[in-house]
Parts: structure tokens; sequence; C-alpha cells
């Protein structure tokens, strides 16, 4: 068994152990997939500051994200699919997240259903909405969530319709995968998966089928997801969203500051700034490149969360350095699953955690609170002029 030191180990062990389909519908982007590669460059360019001579006896992350408290500036962002990374995914991934004090997203389009994730964890989970055009289904998802006391409604902006990941097609991938002669050959060789799913019975989207109309098998539940993203949500829509929900509401896909400054409006309670992991518009911005500009224009009116391309402790630290309350996290978590269950990812927010801490005691702090953009240095200036001149 390989010593599994960082997020980059898990990544392989999980390349091994997953289904070809699951892992790269996971490790994929859209089209040429310059965009998801940004993520992670872009991120890479960002040098640190190093000071010394600081007391560093006692340090803390603690901070907060939507008023809550967090053990770190962390969160699992909502990932379709999570159940066919292992079995029963999402519920084992929630798990580490409670334990370790962060909070976990459940997608529309998770192999768990809402009712699970809510019974098996028995804590509070914020739910990320798909707005679908059965109206009705979209209103259910809403009441369901509500019943389950999710603590936060994330309602995802940047799909309103599907883009194209080229491994998605030549695999096939389907929840749970068709038996063709390609898959049994690549399934026989990922025989501790394949145990996992023997032992559940959730195989396909627990919150889609038996729940939306006509949907009881895979031929009707890929007929009536392929046409079901609204292509008419608009602002107003998004305004009556809010209403509905009654609760707090985070608006994610915002990579622009004139979209930012309209989330503003419909009185959300916080955005993400997030390209959709790379899997929506290729050629659009790395997350991380818009995020100064975005604080810049609404951080003092809105909460501003982060997702896209952060694969470290660091990652994360510099993403609060430029003005993001929380940072999410997506294909590490997966990784995680996929390698080693539950205990990968207890594994992963261990790395997480300890690389944010040591990184930012280096930098001569004790609080991650006090971090700003003092804290990094871009001497090339191959992002947005967010900073002066190098320290």
């Amino acid at each position: 068994m390989p010593v599994i030191t960082n997020i980059a180990d898990l990544q392989n062990l999980a390349r091994r152990r997953v289904p070809r389909m699951f892992y790269q519908y996971a490790d994929s982007g859209s089209w040429t997939e310059q965009t998801y590669r940004a993520n992670e460059q872009d991120f890479a360019r960002i040098r640190l500051n190093q000071k010394v001579a600081v007391n560093l006896e006692t340090r803390s992350l603690a901070s907060t994200m939507l008023g809550a408290p967090v053990s770190m500036p962390l969160a699992f962002s909502p990932v379709g699919m999570c159940g066919m990374q292992c079995a029963d995914g999402e519920i084992k991934a929630a798990r580490a997240a409670n334990a370790f004090g962060v909070p976990f997203s459940l997608s529309t389009m998770s192999i768990c259903s809402i009712e699970d994730l809510a019974t098996e964890t028995g804590k509070p989970f914020w739910f990320q909405l798909y707005v679908m055009r059965d109206q009705e289904f979209s209103d259910r998802l809403i009441e369901r969530a509500r019943a389950a006391k999710c603590s936060a409604l994330i309602v995802t902006l940047d799909l309103q319709l599907l883009a194209q990941r080229h491994n998605d097609l030549k695999n096939d991938l389907t929840a749970p995968p068709r038996l063709t002669v390609k898959n049994l050959i690549n399934l026989s060789t990922k025989w501790r998966w394949g145990m996992g799913m023997l032992g559940t019975r959730r195989h396909t989207f627990g919150n889609i089928v038996g729940h939306a109309k006509g949907v009881t098998n895979m031929n009707s539940l890929m007929e009536w997801t392929s046409d079901q993203f609204d292509l008419a949500l608009d602002w107003e829509k998004v305004k009556a969203i809010k209403k509905k929900w009654g609760g707090k509401m985070i608006l994610k896909g915002i990579l622009n500051v004139e979209d930012a400054r309209k989330a503003v409006e419909t009185g959300a309670d916080a955005i993400i700034v997030s390209n959709h992991g790379g899997r929506q518009l290729d050629g659009a911005v790395s997350s991380i490149e818009m995020l100064p500009q975005i604080v810049d224009a609404v951080g003092d009116k809105i909460e501003v969360l982060f997702d896209g391309g952060i694969r470290s402790g660091q990652s994360v630290l510099k993403a609060v350095a430029l003005g993001a309350k929380g940072a999410f996290i997506g294909r590490p978590y997966l990784y995680a699953l996929g390698a080693e269950g539950q205990r990968g990812v207890e594994k992963m927010l261990a790395f997480m955690h300890k690389e944010l801490d040591v990184t930012m005691a280096l930098m001569g702090h004790n609080d991650i609170q006090n971090v700003g953009r003092d804290d990094l240095i871009d001497p090339a200036k191959v992002l947005n002029p967010w900073m002066g001149p190098a320290a």
C-alpha cells in the first residue's frame, strides 16, 4: 500500500480503483479543457509573502461561512454522481465533513437523495438546486430540502444547458453503468468498487427517480434529463426562488462583476465565484483571476465564496487572502472517496488543514482572519493587477 501524503496520491489511487467512466467524469472539463487547466495553473502563479519572527505558539483556522462556525474556511461543493465514486459516496463524504466541522453540499444530481442524507447523517447540510423546466419538480425539491432542514440553498446559474465533455460521450456515461462488453471488462478490474456497490441499493439519481413524473428507469431518466434544464432562467426567477425558499440562499456560477452586482439585488446571502470547475464555458477565465475584482465590487454587500482549482491548503489560503470568505472543493474529495471512501475524505481534510495551518504560520500569521492581499506576491503580474508593487 503506497504512503498517501497529499491529494495527488489520492487521485492516483482513485484512478486505479474507480471505473473509467466515473473517474473521468470527475477528472475532466468541457471541450478543450482550457478553463479546467487554468483553474489550477493560475493558482500556481501566485507567490506567498514569507514573514518571520512572529509568535506562532497559538494558531487558529476557525472562521464562519454564512454566519455559521467552521473549523477552517472550506466547504464541499455539490457534485453530481458523487455516489458513483464509491458506494453511498455522498453520505460518506458528508459524515467526514460533519466530523471535521465544514459544510457539505448535496447536488440535485446526487446518487443518495436528500432524504438519505438527512436520515443517515442527522446533521444540517446545504442543498444545490438545478432549476428545471418542470416547475412542479423544482418546487418539490425546495420543499424536500426544507423538510430535511437544509441550512442553505445553493442555486447554480451556469448550467442552463450542458456543455460537451468528450470523455462522458466516449465512455457512454450512465448511472448505473450499462452492462456493455467494454464496461464489463473495465468493471472486472474494479472489484473493490463493485463489492461496495453490491452492498447498497443506491445506484441512480436518488433525487429524481421516483420523484419526477414518468421517470422510473434508466431510459425514462435519460429522456427526462436531456431536456430539463431551464433555458428561461433569469434574475426574476432567481428572486422568486429566494422568496419561495425563505432561508439562506447562495448563487453559484458568478464570474463577472456585473452578474455579482445583479446577484446582490436578488437578496441572496452569498455568491460563489465559479466557472463550474471548467466543465461548462471552455475558454472562460479562471475563477481565481476574477475573484479580486468581484470582491472589490460587492464584497461589502454580500458574502463572497470561491470555487475552482483548489487542490491544497495553500490554494485555500490564496483564495482567502484575495477576499473569499471560504473556498469550496469538489475533485479533491471525489478522488478521496474513490481511493479510500470515508477514510480517504478524512485524510484529505487532514492534509488540507495541516497545509493551510503550516503555510499560514510560515507567512507570519497565527489567525486566518488576518490573512490579506499583502501576503501574496505576483511579480510577473500574470493575473489582474490586484495589488501594488511587490514587497
